[in-house]
């Protein structure tokens, strides 16, 4: 068999196109590919009427390496010229329109992409770096012309840091049989942040959300409110985040108390931060026999500490009354508690409480959420960092968007 028609074999189907040429170039590092075709009359790449040839262009594509050599595809590609379209080049059958890189190429640099950083890529593929970044975006913007219309039930909200200086993305994730993956990025973490991504949904997807989970910032609670339907009833305020506050709140009176105690010369409550902070059930082995003694004596901690406590109740009801009766109850003990921290928290949990309590119906939480932004937090580290939003929201999408990145075969 003779070279072209071993590259032939390799490229596979590329009628009309057939291999005129190979050529191995030692000093440049490649194999040169030279393609022809003698058909006459071709169709727009727009609207597919029949043309006739306007004019030739000489373009190169590179394609997978051969023998450990680039191999790049060298073809005169005819220009034809429509009325309504202009004079354009047509689309060959081994890379997209416009594209540098055969279909075969960018679906190996995906991969790639998909396991390192774009650097590290770029020494496995020998390309620039702008080459890389131009397969990963037309990629993005592939899977997002693809991404199929559907109706996401279970929605989480939450902001990521994007860079220094209180720069914030919006993220909206969906969360379904197949995980959790982000279907939606805006700037900032303003109310319109949020509002570009309902306004984009048909109001039959609009309909069929039925949760959805976020904090408190209420930006993206008026967002939700004025644009899904029955808004108001269907968020989920976050039990971690409400017990981030109470948490805190625990340490403002353990700090509190602890600068009272050491001014008499009392040091019980020294090192013992971390402890107050822990769930009953994680309290280490060997820490346990101090605690009992710390938990059943009369420190305000200790009280703010079985407050706290009781609240982690709360999420264990599945009926909303019932869960109600039991809030009622803790509020009212956290309310006589006289305890300031403690009591303000009370408060602005008692003002949220109906978005609270439907977690007793959803039992959805923003943890799908939280265990992506973990991921992304990965991917500011694989890049040291990005200074241009518009290229971090790609990679957003890139690595967790569950896109279909490929090139059409």
């Amino acid at each position: 068999m003779q070279d072209f028609q071993l590259y032939e074999q390799i490229l596979g189907d590329i009628r009309p196109w057939q291999v005129k040429e190979v050529a191995l170039r030692r000093e440049a590092g490649e194999v040169m590919v030279r393609l022809e075709c003698k058909e006459q009359v071709w169709a727009c790449p727009e609207c597919h009427q029949r043309m006739h040839v306007h004019g030739w262009e000489e373009r190169r594509w590179r394609h997978l390496d051969s023998c450990q050599f680039k191999t790049v595809l060298v073809a005169t590609a005819p220009r034809v010229s429509c009325a309504e379209h202009g004079t354009q080049t047509v689309q060959v059958p081994w890379a997209e329109k416009y594209g540098r890189f055969t279909k075969l190429f960018e679906r190996l640099a995906i991969d790639v992409m998909r396991e390192c950083s774009v650097k590290a890529a770029c020494e496995i593929l020998r390309m620039s770096w702008d080459e890389a970044d131009g397969i990963k975006a037309r990629a993005v913007r592939r899977g997002l012309e693809r991404k199929p219309v559907r109706v996401n039930k279970d929605l989480c909200v939450d902001e990521k840091s994007a860079a220094r200086g209180h720069e914030y993305l919006t993220v909206v994730a969906r969360v379904d049989g197949d995980g959790t993956t982000v279907d939606y990025v805006g700037q900032g973490r303003k109310q319109e942040s949020l509002d570009g991504y309902w306004k984009q949904l048909s109001p039959e997807q609009l309909e069929g959300i039925e949760a959805v989970a976020m904090d408190m910032w209420e930006p993206y609670v008026l967002s939700t409110t004025a644009h899904v339907p029955d808004g108001a009833k269907k968020i989920v305020h976050d039990p971690f985040h409400m017990m981030k506050h109470m948490n805190d709140a625990v340490n403002d009176v353990r700090k509190a108390e602890h600068r009272a105690l050491r001014a008499e010369g009392d040091d019980r409550l020294e090192g013992t931060r971390w402890l107050w902070l822990y769930g009953a059930e994680n309290i280490p082995e060997s820490q346990q026999p101090a605690f009992e003694r710390l938990k059943f004596s009369h420190l305000r901690t200790a009280r703010a500490w079985a407050l706290k406590e009781t609240l982690r109740n709360l999420w264990l009801y599945k009926s909303e009354a019932w869960a109600t009766k039991h809030f009622e109850r803790w509020y009212s003990w956290a309310i006589r508690s006289r305890l300031e921290p403690v009591k303000k928290v009370a408060r602005m949990l008692k003002s949220r409480l109906a978005n609270i309590l439907t977690y007793c119906k959803s039992r959805l939480t923003n943890g799908p959420i939280e265990g992506l932004n973990n991921k992304i937090q990965g991917l500011i580290k694989k890049a040291y960092g990005y200074r241009n939003k518009e290229r971090f929201i790609t990679d957003i999408h890139f690595h967790c968007g569950g896109l279909d990145l490929y090139p059409a075969q």
